[in-house]
């Protein structure tokens, strides 16, 4: 039995991605920000790490307010890092679904997602209209 996504998927028309030129400059764009992304997330990784032991490691001389100041710099570091690993998880994410035929739909309603919004946020996997019911939750 099929689920009403993908029932409704069937009898819409294609999103505009599904062409193999636009699909392939789509994986390639895809696979270009992943590289950016991995290459800023090991560069914040390796400024953390080497901080830990540098710099923001506390001396035996600091006061209350520089080991607040290292703290507060080592969890800025820490929310940088993981938000780089959001935004590389949903690029590959994208990939996967591209390699599955089901880039350009959207995951909670199964309706085609916006080429405009697909131009904008090429790792997108929600509709404007599930991205903002999801937003308000």
């Amino acid at each position: 039995m099929q689920t009403p996504a993908v029932a409704r998927r069937k009898s819409k028309p294609v999103p505009a991605v599904a062409d193999d030129a636009r699909t392939g400059h789509v994986r390639v764009a895809l696979e270009e920000r992943l590289v950016e992304l991995r290459i800023e997330y090991d560069e914040v990784v390796g400024e953390f790490t080497g901080a830990e032991s540098g710099t923001l490691a506390p001396d035996a001389g600091d006061d209350v307010a520089d080991i607040g100041t290292k703290t507060f710099a080592r969890e800025q570091e820490m929310a940088l890092a993981n938000t780089i690993r959001v935004r590389m998880d949903q690029v590959t994410r994208a990939l996967e679904r591209l390699a599955a035929g089901r880039y350009g739909w959207c995951e909670s309603c199964g309706d085609p997602i916006a080429a405009a919004r697909l131009a904008a946020f090429p790792s997108a996997t929600l509709c404007v209209g599930c991205k903002q019911q999801q937003e308000r939750r």
